[in-house]
């Protein structure tokens, strides 16, 4: 849509605006500011639009500036992750920005059985939950295999690994805090159904 054809239905808009709260061009002008000629003008689209006049009528008819003029939608909202593959793994980053808890959904391949854990340590906090597939987690002396549904969470300078020990890719969402931030659920306050 060009700019002609968006400032065109400004216009229209206004009037239908006007009209549909049922109200005067005299009563729309002493609530702006702006004189009737200029809002009559605005309607019947013998005035161009400006933000300066634009703004009061969208605060006086409780509408954004985009409902206003009719903008287009400003695109596509789903995250577009682009995923990086390391040691087979497969890792969607959910969050953008860096720093902070961190979001990701991870993919490990179908798991070989002779592979021995080799345990990491580092700062942070982690909480896992599996989606589909089984994700085998040794967490110092403990060796936790987890299910679709299950989740876990551990200070991350405890010694742990994690794969799949199962015959189909294993799909897990984890929330990582480097700074050691750990994940806060709220409960339903009681009574709640």
């Amino acid at each position: 849509m060009s700019d002609g054809e968006v400032f065109g239905a400004v216009g229209p808009r206004l009037r239908a605006l006007r009209r549909q709260r049922r109200v005067t061009l005299a009563q729309l002008a002493e609530a702006t500011g702006i004189s009737v000629s200029t809002l009559s003008r605005l309607e019947s689209g013998g005035r161009r639009p400006t933000l300066e006049l634009l703004l009061p009528l969208a605060r006086v008819h409780q509408v954004t500036l985009d409902e206003l003029v009719g903008a287009p939608d400003t695109g596509d909202p789903r995250v577009h992750a682009k995923p990086v593959v390391r040691s087979g793994v497969t890792i969607l980053p959910l969050t953008r920005r860096p720093g902070g808890l961190q979001a990701f959904k991870m993919i490990y391949p179908p798991g070989k059985p002779s592979r021995e854990p080799d345990q990491k340590v580092h700062e942070g906090y982690e909480w896992l939950y599996v989606l589909s597939g089984r994700l085998r987690l040794v967490l110092g002396t403990h060796d936790v295999l987890l299910t679709p549904g299950e989740a876990a969470e551990f200070d991350t300078r405890t010694p742990h690994w994690f794969g799949n020990p199962g015959p189909e890719p294993a799909e897990i969402l984890s929330l990582f805090g480097p700074q050691g931030e750990r994940v806060h659920v709220r409960a339903r306050p009681k009574g709640e159904a």
